[in-house]
């Protein structure tokens, strides 16, 4: 297997990216695709400046109703932390308590008892430190079929591996902070689901004839052609498809069991990965998982059921389906409708997502995003529920760790609470104010999260969960004020987390004892 790297920027060239504001939609356009496709790994080193996504100022002025700050984000670190072989246990990234009480045991007590811990910052670019070095890099799985990933941690030879799985229609780069920050301490990978990112086909899979002339504006829109070529004969963008690339890409590319995060539908991916596969997974960490994926039936589930619908997500796409894409994509890849999503499920407008909204927007202009997505919508289920793989993986003993924004208007908390249930010895870390994205809203939180459940995994309980000090905390939950040091100044994030004895009505019954027991201190 042949590794070939190069310095610069990806090949995806954003800051050339244009266009006009009042325009409905976007006209493809070719991209820039890699020649090398005879080498089954290509990487590319980037750095944090050179292969940074930037907008011109007609862009920025278009994300003025997204963020409230414009500009390039600068990343802060509290203290210093070194790049290279630190070990997984490493203290450099410990919390300490920096204010409020110490006695901490319901999660409905009042603002003034919750205590304040002080957590590191992400890398500070500003003082030169940019955080564990990213490769961009492409593995071909099956021929034509090429998936796209990042890596960080190179060096970390002894270090836990680590796996990032995306949600709908984002990739790799969603994980930046991660990446950088995480690659410190442990191996990580961010890989692009195929038929989103920059795991799209680098060729047409049903190229459209010659003959009677095809317009320029057709003739760049891949997927809409009469004829499969043979490659993609099978080819649909499906539960089934993504959790067998995850299951090749860990066994030929990681090389050994690993733990793995996703986000929304790649925190379903996830868990129906670890389900299926669980000598390959260490833990399983959800990101404000979906708990569901899929309109249509899944033909070894429910044959009888599969056979009603003809078509189910394959490649020609039927005539109906191309003009229903058509009409739906010309929304969908719309910029304004683009940042109008952003602002729905970032809660915390501040947060920066110049590059998430340019890289989303770069691979709408692909000329086979279209005709991918409508693959991905109409994609039948996986052959397990939400719940049932949730069930496999209880029963097999796969470690789960929840975190979820509390602000999400998709996956509301109600939806973690049931995971919560369904396993409760499983740790559930609720934070505010957060959306569906917490991982790059509060990347600070998430990542000292992480690092601490990862801890006390590998230490088998030495190392304690964060935010816990004491057994009855485990049981019946706790609540912290997170504070950290971002631009120059601090935030303050509430985490709580639900212990394993936690219930409805045990919160009620907390809620309703402390307000009755402030109001008798207050008739005294």
């Amino acid at each position: 297997m042949e590794l070939l790297s190069y310095h610069g920027a990806p090949c995806f060239h954003v800051g050339k990216l244009r266009y006009r504001l009042v325009e409905k939609r976007l006209t493809p356009q070719r991209l820039k695709l890699f020649a090398a496709r005879r080498h089954r790994i290509l990487c590319a080193r980037t750095n944090s400046v050179e292969g940074s996504s930037r907008l011109s100022n007609r862009d920025r002025f278009f994300l003025k109703n997204i963020n409230q700050q414009e500009g390039s984000r600068s990343l802060n670190a509290f203290g210093s932390v070194q790049d290279g072989d630190s070990g997984v246990l490493s203290e450099s990234y410990n919390s300490y308590v920096v204010g409020g009480e110490e006695g901490v045991r319901s999660v409905s007590e009042s603002e003034e008892s919750v205590t304040k811990v002080l957590i590191p910052g992400l890398p500070d670019e500003s003082n030169g430190d940019c955080g564990a070095p990213i490769s961009s890099c492409f593995w071909e799985w099956k021929p034509k079929l090429n998936v796209h990933y990042e890596k960080s941690g190179c060096k970390n030879v002894n270090s836990p591996p680590v796996l990032f799985l995306p949600g709908f229609g984002v990739g790799s780069f969603h994980y930046e902070n991660q990446l950088k920050d995480l690659g410190r301490d442990f191996r990580v990978w961010a890989v692009d689901f195929l038929g989103q990112g920059m795991s799209l086909p680098f060729e047409d899979p049903t190229p459209q004839s010659q003959e009677g002339g095809i317009s320029n504006e057709k003739d760049l829109v891949w997927g809409f052609g009469d004829e499969t070529q043979p490659w993609a004969n099978e080819l649909v963008y499906s539960m089934d498809l993504w959790r067998d690339q995850v299951r090749y890409f860990i066994e030929e590319v990681i090389g050994e069991p690993v733990y793995i995060v996703g986000n929304s539908l790649g925190g379903f991916v996830a868990l129906y990965f670890a389900a299926c596969n669980p000598q390959l997974v260490k833990g399983v960490t959800l990101l404000n998982a979906t708990p569901f994926w899929g309109f249509l039936p899944n033909p070894s589930r429910s044959p009888r059921l599969a056979k009603i619908f003809p078509w189910a997500g394959t490649f020609p796409l039927p005539a109906n389906v191309k003009k229903l894409t058509e009409l739906i994509w010309q929304k969908v890849s719309d910029p304004s409708s683009i940042g109008e999503i952003l602002k729905q499920v970032y809660a915390d407008h501040s947060t920066n997502v110049d590059n998430v909204f340019s890289r989303i927007l770069e691979t709408t202009q692909h000329p086979a995003a279209a005709a991918s997505f409508a693959s991905i919508m109409f994609a039948p289920q996986g052959q397990l529920s939400f719940r049932e793989a949730l069930s496999r993986c209880q029963i097999n003993n796969v470690p789960i760790c929840l975190m979820y924004g509390k602000e999400d208007p998709w996956v509301r908390p109600v939806w973690g609470l049931q995971v919560k249930r369904q396993v409760p010895e499983a740790p559930y870390y609720d934070i505010s104010p957060a959306g569906h994205c917490p991982h790059d809203e509060v990347p600070e939180v998430v990542n000292h999260l992480l690092r601490g459940w990862i801890k006390n995994l590998e230490s088998q309980g030495s190392v304690t969960l964060p935010l816990l000090d004491d057994l009855e905390n485990i049981e019946y939950g706790i609540a912290r004020d997170l504070e950290f040091i971002r631009e120059g100044s601090r935030k303050t994030v509430r985490v709580r987390f639900w212990g394993s004895r936690f219930s409805l009505l045990n919160r009620m019954r907390s809620f309703i004892l402390s307000r009755f027991g402030k109001l008798q201190v207050k008739s005294q």
